[in-house]
């Protein structure tokens, strides 16, 4: 039994593991989940920002909830929109998804 101990003093203590390798593959996520989410997300964010800032009396727009119509003012943070003969909502700037081609709605 003696031998059995001797041989394992004689080893040393094990060496610590580098810590390098997941340093570089948490660096490796970030840089994929910043590329695959984050920016395209950013981006989307900013042409919407830009749509909706150049949102004009006459455009013709769906909203997010799906409404479609006209928008017959445009205010700070508000567009009045008529989305029938003589019937007209207002709704926020930024709930406005989509503007459509002219002609698209018929009111």
């Amino acid at each position: 039994m003696d031998f059995l101990i001797s041989s394992a003093y004689a080893q040393g203590a094990p060496a610590q593991p580098s810590m390098w390798p997941s340093l570089i593959m948490l660096v490796v996520f970030f840089a994929i989940f910043y590329f695959l989410l984050i920016r395209p997300q950013q981006k989307r964010m900013r042409e919407h920002k830009g749509m909706v800032d150049a949102l004009g009396r006459g455009d013709e727009v769906v909203t997010q909830g799906g409404i479609l119509g006209r928008i017959d003012d445009v205010g700070e943070s508000f567009v009045t929109l008529e989305i029938a003969n003589g019937v007209r909502i207002q709704v926020q700037k930024h709930s406005v998804g989509a503007v459509v081609p002219k002609g698209t709605y018929k009111g």
